[in-house]
């Protein structure tokens, strides 16, 4: 547009997304027309969200990651200049000259030009074949280079990312999703040194290698080597070397301040235009934001802090007073899948800190709480594979949590929000949103859902990580003033999981793309894709590694097996009822012995093999499918366990046979899967030897037939099952029981157990008791149909998968290299059985490495 030359003139160098939050901060702040604005943008399109470059890989168009909408850039007073860049700056006339030619007038000059991608001095940088992962048109050149060097080569291709930190994985995700078998190189003794301790950087690790990613840390490049001028491979300090066909260099970024430079502006010692904390430099009429100011002696590379300095600056552009109040540097990411978040004094580096830490190998999650030393106010914290608890807790930093740090741990963020959250705490730090302002848009300005309440305070609008509890804040509002509140899944479907279930039974839509199509939005999200995952193979549409449904899987599904805080698994057998026979024993015990696994017998009843190294699995499975075992499902949301006594058959106070009860549940609901785990249990006699009214669904014998009890469980908060009915026939109560778990695998929230449904379920256990046995829904029959649909379509998933050539091709450990042993695995034998060892003990020597020492595992 043209610019109104009766209006102040302010030109923005720089088409980042921090230049376009400056723009339209100023436009909504700028209510009389005051400014017309120049944006120059290098790039030959409009400000697009960089953070989301990867999903570039994954089908998304450039269009799609656009900023905002069209409209700022049809308003008379903003004119966009695409692919065209500033080159020199003259102070004293006030002019920016453009790389067309132009000299444009400024009133004030604000420097948005961002960051540049650094590539360390190594010989090799240059060969055809390396990359950095900064813009659209990085990735677009990497993906066109490895999609035609592929067909050329006519082979998989082998890439390697220099750098462990959030770019690097950003972009080792982008290498994934282009098929190419990816190394990671990090420096640094652990991925992601910036945001994660030494703890969470090991489970970082773990997660990441689970998914086929290769990692190296502790190293450095020392060389590309190549071959007819391109990347053949790497050279490392450590004397190792590795072959890669492609590079792509993610080690940070530098300020891009030569603008600021040649115009005579103060720069600081690391670079970056200095500024106050208004955002202004030494001259009144130039200001610097996001990644290129340096503000307070350093450079921020986050959005979110950019983003403030935008709403600073526009503020003072129309006569505000606005100060930059200091750099939240909270981050919650999903790197390749998995969650990372860090908030606050995350390394406790202020003294007299408490840390509290729960490290739980087998669901794959490291979180730790820094507290003062009286365990009352919240410093910080970092959280690996389970950040569902950050938008609760990252507002409370510097507050009392009120009650035990460690309930705000528990799996999958079982701790809600205070419900008395201060209206100064800051909710989204993206958009340096109180909780007050999102409770005020709801009683004064009128917003009635979570898209208004985004929409009039940008609260949840940019990494969108604040939005579970920014709906909490809402939907408590809304509640106060009698509204009625969506029961939404997520921001990508307005449906709940209950209806979604049934839209997806009725219409039998079988993969994520067709839903979403028919019923949400967007691309989906990691609350959506797991219960879309859950939901179909409750319904039995497939295996769960096959097609699109292979993504939508949670950790430990990925491989089907229980990833361990060294980065082996476990394999869990079923042993139904807790009954084997001494053939199946030493077939386990054979097993174990061949593959060097350490043994356990579990609380339900089975046997844990540890130590299974990835590309051993199929191997093992194949061993144990022979001998007629299948999959225990250790590693699902899905039946596990029923346990039981041994009941009448042996015992001298059983009334019922309870193994052979258990046996026959066991069988008939093993691999139903559900919104959380459930496990039953059958006990002989009122002694309740089974403890089976500690589980989801217990059953204990009488004189006239079994009592049926429902919705306990133990974990963080135990609870007692409650009786449903007495004296019932084996007939009758396997019935009742099918309609029982059918009726909340159909109707319960995500993560949600049977405790917590029964209590939440409108009537309580009266009305399921109506439902189930006196059928006071009408669905009874279809109730049963479904779970005989079941019971009559099971498959073992590790029998099908030993079948399937392309589900056996994830199993490797390495792309390159699939049948070779990871030489990070180290153990160390206790107790007659090897253990991991720990770090004093690799270091103190004497340790068995797999594949050498420990060869006789497979």
């Amino acid at each position: 547009m043209a610019q109104d030359q009766s209006t102040r003139q302010l030109v923005v160098v720089g088409g980042g997304m921090v230049a376009r939050r400056l723009v339209d901060a100023l436009r909504a702040r700028d209510t009389t027309g005051e400014w017309s604005v120049t944006l120059l943008c290098e790039e030959p399109r409009a400000p697009y969200d960089r953070v989301a470059l990867t999903s570039y890989f994954t089908g998304r168009d450039p269009e799609d990651l656009a900023l905002g909408g069209q409209d700022l850039w049809d308003d008379p007073l903003v004119t966009l200049r695409r692919g065209v860049a500033a080159t020199a700056v003259d102070r004293a006339a006030k002019t920016v000259t453009t790389s067309e030619g132009r000299t444009l007038a400024y009133d004030s000059l604000v420097l948005a030009t961002g960051s540049y991608a650094a590539v360390p001095p190594v010989p090799g940088k240059d060969l055809r074949g390396a990359f950095v992962y900064r813009t659209i048109d990085d990735v677009a050149d990497l993906r066109t280079y490895v999609e035609q060097l592929r067909a050329d080569l006519g082979r998989p291709l082998r890439g390697a990312v220099v750098g462990g930190g959030l770019l690097g994985l950003e972009a080792a995700g982008a290498l994934t999703a282009l098929e190419v078998g990816t190394t990671v190189v990090e420096f640094a003794p652990r991925l992601m040194p910036l945001q994660v301790d030494d703890g969470g950087g090991e489970a970082l690790r773990r997660l990441i290698e689970a998914l086929g990613v290769s990692v190296r840390t502790g190293t450095a490049t020392s060389k590309i080597t190549g071959r007819l001028g391109r990347v053949s491979g790497m050279q490392f300090t450590d004397g190792g070397r590795l072959d890669v066909d492609v590079v792509v260099f993610a080690v940070g970024v530098r300020p891009r301040d030569e603008l600021a430079r040649d115009a005579g502006l103060e720069v600081g010692e690391r670079g970056g235009v200095v500024v106050d904390d208004s955002c202004a430099t030494a001259d009144p009429s130039v200001w610097a934001v996001g990644e290129v100011a340096c503000i307070g002696g350093r450079c921020l590379g986050l959005v979110a802090p950019g983003y403030t300095m935008a709403e600073v600056v526009a503020d003072r552009l129309v006569g505000g007073k606005g100060t930059f109040p200091g750099a939240d540097l909270s981050t919650k990411l999903k790197l390749l899948g998995v969650d990372v978040a860090s908030f606050g004094d995350a390394f406790a580096q202020e003294p007299g800190g408490l840390e509290v830490v729960i490290s739980d190998p087998v669901a794959g999650v490291y979180k730790k709480l820094v507290m003062s030393d009286d365990a009352r106010t919240l410093r910080g914290g970092i959280l690996v594979g389970d950040a569902s608890a950050y938008a609760a807790l990252r507002p409370m930093v510097g507050r009392e949590l009120g009650g035990d740090p460690a309930a705000y741990l528990l799996p999958e963020g079982a701790a809600p929000a205070p419900a008395d959250l201060p209206d100064e705490a800051t909710v989204c730090s993206c958009n340096n949103v109180a909780a007050g302002a999102i409770r005020c848009a709801v009683t004064e300005g009128g917003c009635t859902d979570l898209a208004g309440v985004k929409a009039c305070t940008r609260a949840g609008t940019s990494c969108g990580s604040c939005l579970p509890l920014v709906k909490r804040l809402v939907t408590t509002e809304l509640e106060k003033s009698g509204v009625e509140v969506s029961n939404a899944l997520c921001e990508h479907f307005e449906l709940s999981r209950a209806q979604l279930f049934d839209v997806v039974r009725v219409q039998g839509l079988t993969t994520f793309s067709e839903i979403i199509a028919a019923h949400g939005r967007g691309r989906g999200c990691d609350i959506c894709k797991p219960v879309v995952g859950s939901i179909l193979a409750s319904l039995g549409t497939g295996h769960i590694l096959q097609g699109e449904r292979a993504a939508l899987q949670d950790t430990n599904d990925h491989v089907m097996a229980n990833l361990q805080k060294d980065g082996s698994y476990s394999v869990v057998p079923r042993i139904p009822g807790g009954e084997i026979t001494p053939e199946g024993l030493i077939v386990i015990g054979q097993v174990a012995k061949d593959f060097g696994l350490y043994t356990k017998i579990t609380g339900g009843q089975r046997i844990d093999l540890f130590g299974a190294r990835i590309e051993q699995l199929p191997k093992i499975w194949k061993r144990l499918v022979d001998a007629g075992f299948e999959s225990g499902h250790a590693y699902g949301k899905s039946l596990r366990t029923v346990k039981s006594c041994v009941g009448s058959t042996w015992c001298r106070y059983g009334v019922q046979d309870s193994v052979g009860l258990a046996i026959a549940l066991e069988l008939r609901y093993r691999g139903l899967r559900s919104p959380h785990k459930i496990k039953l249990g059958v006990s002989g006699c009122a002694r309740e030897c089974a403890e089976a009214r500690g589980k989801d669904v217990g059953v204990i014998a009488t004189d006239n037939g079994w009592n049926l009890y429902v919705g306990g469980n133990g974990g963080f908060t135990p609870r007692h099952a409650q009786l449903l009915a007495e004296d019932l026939d084996t007939e009758t109560l396997v019935r009742t029981i099918d309609r029982f778990l059918m009726y909340y695998v159909r109707t319960a929230d995500r993560l949600q157990r049977t405790a917590a449904w029964v209590e939440d379920h409108e009537g309580g256990l009266g009305a399921i008791r109506d439902v189930v046995l006196e059928d006071s829904l009408g669905i009874g029959h279809d109730l049963d149909v479904a779970m005989a649909g079941h019971v009559d379509g099971y498959e073992d998933e590790w029998a099908a998968a030993l079948d399937d050539p392309d589900t056996l091709r994830r199993f490797g450990s390495f792309v390159n290299a699939p049948n070779q042993p990871d030489d990070m695995l180290a153990y160390v034998s206790e107790r007659g059985q090897p253990r991991p060892a720990t770090d004093s003990e690799r270091a103190s020597g004497g340790v068995l490495i797999a594949g050498t020492t420990l060869e006789v595992r497979g």
